[in-house]
């Protein structure tokens, strides 16, 4: 590989993109970028290029086209099929994973993909005596927290060997946190490998333009057979209008998260493509139960009656959402707990239980709300709707509106200090994955977990920890749907709504589609 050749191919590209978009950003008539690029309106600026150390989905949407895992969710299901590996075997004991990967693959940099890159990917983040661990942090390496060791077998056999057995494994090797990093590459830019990604994938990195843009080019050598496009370009653009505007006047090709009052317009347009997706998605409010009003289970679930959630779902969202009823989202059909019905709209109720609380004449609570966010919905008009309807029964809820990654910010390192009450929205693969991360004990934010509210039930702990262990699905369940009316009676969130995805393309792309991960795959994607 000539990768001084690639090099310049890279910055012809990235001048190409910087042209491109900087005519969409004037408005002129001319602003389309080349034929072979596809341009993708995004919601905000991601954080970082280290699939290892963000959290987001927005980010996310990007790394999965830079990257690959060992494993990856096939086609429109949240099914596990080989990616990286080839295939796999696992122990009758369920301790050992033995991967053989797939033969030929290289980075983007020139270098092999084998057994020692894989063992090298996961030691970085598990074991806080590796040389690159301080590249990190790495909060999602609680995916991986079972795996004891990674043993190298030979260049292409790799197993991981667990404390335990541990059923999600798998469909967190799919996720990407999973994805695999070029060793050589973190050991040459360190902590700044975030802004210097190399991988796999049917892409590979060309520039990231701060607040503006970044741009991927077509893998030439990509192991599958070269995508089509010749290069993506990733655009943040916060305000949602701002996308819809440069989607209609043709800055942008594909745009994700569709504003719900132009879902319509775009559907009656034949110049336009709209696509829906359910998926396993849940929007919350946090409570904080360390200090405040909300320390109270009576005001919490006052506040899980007195906002009106149908409202939000039929009039801001216009119809893009379900009311959600706990915290595993329903499209986990097999573990969801379809006995539990949404909190109604009850109004009186709620100023009962403010009033048995003790509040009875009002209480104030300071409330965390983002301009936008990965399936942040339509954040500021439903915070807008949220504060009215605690008003209504007594609670004035002070909004403070931050942006994104600045919200994420003082969100994930805990409540405590910082406000009541905050908006938050995950996407998830599997029904562990959003209670084990956010409301378990071991979750609290000083352990490096996302239970910003601080909840602890040491039932939902040990319900948890035993359906992480058992092979058997049906069991595992029914432990997760007592977890959920044990959380839906403490009422640690307020269960605000499950999203329907969408995304809007011009009719010049072809071959993509949603899925249910919320994931974007672009591979074969193409741009007439």
């Amino acid at each position: 590989m000539n990768w001084g050749a690639k090099s310049n191919g890279l910055k012809a590209l990235a001048t190409a993109l910087v042209l491109g978009t900087s005519l969409a950003v004037t408005g002129m008539a001319t602003a389309q970028v080349p034929q072979d690029v596809l341009s993708v309106g995004q919601i905000a600026e991601p954080l970082s290029l280290d699939p290892h150390r963000v959290t987001a989905v927005n980010d996310f949407r990007i790394l999965v086209n830079l990257y690959e895992g060992l494993v990856r969710f096939s086609d429109g299901t949240l099914e596990v099929e080989p990616a990286l590996a080839d295939s796999w075997e696992i122990s009758e004991d369920g301790t050992t994973y033995t991967f053989t990967l797939r033969d030929g693959v290289t980075f983007h940099d020139g270098t092999p993909f084998n057994a020692e890159a894989v063992k090298f990917n996961f030691d970085r983040m598990l074991d806080e005596n590796h040389p690159y661990h301080d590249t990190g942090p790495f909060p999602l390496s609680f995916f991986f927290s079972a795996i004891e060791e990674t043993e190298v077998i030979d260049d292409r056999t790799v197993a991981f060997h667990l404390a335990e057995p541990y059923a999600p494994l798998l469909s967190n090797l799919a996720y990407p946190t999973g994805l695999i990093v070029s060793p050589t590459a973190v050991m040459e830019h360190g902590a700044d490998y975030g802004r210097n990604p190399v991988g796999t994938g049917p892409f590979q990195f060309a520039v990231w333009e701060a607040n503006r843009q970044v741009a991927l080019e077509r893998n030439e050598d990509y192991w599958g057979g070269a995508p089509e496009l010749r290069g993506v370009v990733f655009r943040p653009i916060t305000d949602a209008n701002a996308r819809v505007n440069e989607m209609l006047a043709g800055g942008i090709d594909l745009m994700v998260e569709v504003p719900p009052d132009m879902v319509t317009q775009f559907d009656e347009d034949p110049d336009f493509t709209m696509y829906e997706q359910a998926g396993p998605h849940l929007w919350f409010l946090i409570l904080n139960l360390r200090e405040g009003p909300f320390t109270d289970q009576r005001m919490r679930q006052a506040a899980n009656y007195a906002i009106n959630k149908e409202a939000i779902v039929t009039e801001v969202l216009q119809g893009t959402a379900t009311v959600a009823a706990s915290p595993i989202p329903p499209a986990f059909a097999w573990a969801y707990n379809e006995d539990l019905q949404p909190y109604p709209y009850d109004p009186d109720r709620a100023r009962e239980l403010i009033a048995e609380a003790g509040y009875g004449d009002g209480a104030e609570v300071t409330f965390l709300v983002t301009e936008g966010g990965s399936g942040m919905l339509d954040p500021v008009a439903m915070g807008t709707a949220i504060q009215a309807d605690l008003a209504d029964v007594g609670i004035d809820a002070n909004i403070e509106t931050y942006e994104w990654n600045t919200f994420l910010g003082i969100v994930n390192p805990g409540l405590e200090g910082r406000g009541d009450m905050a908006e938050m929205a995950w996407m998830t693969n599997d029904p562990d994955t959003l209670p084990f991360l956010a409301l378990r004990t071991g979750a609290f934010p000083e352990e490096g977990g996302f239970n910003s509210g601080y909840y602890s039930n040491p039932e939902v702990d040990a319900l948890l920890e035993q359906a992480r262990v058992s092979t058997d699905q049906s069991e595992r369940a029914e432990l997760y749907r007592q977890v959920q009316a044990i959380v839906y009676e403490d009422a640690p969130w307020v269960f605000v709504a499950n999203w329907q995805q969408n995304a809007v393309s011009t009719d010049a792309v072809s071959g993509f589609a949603l899925q249910p991960s919320f994931l974007l795959d672009l591979y074969g994607v193409s741009k007439n």
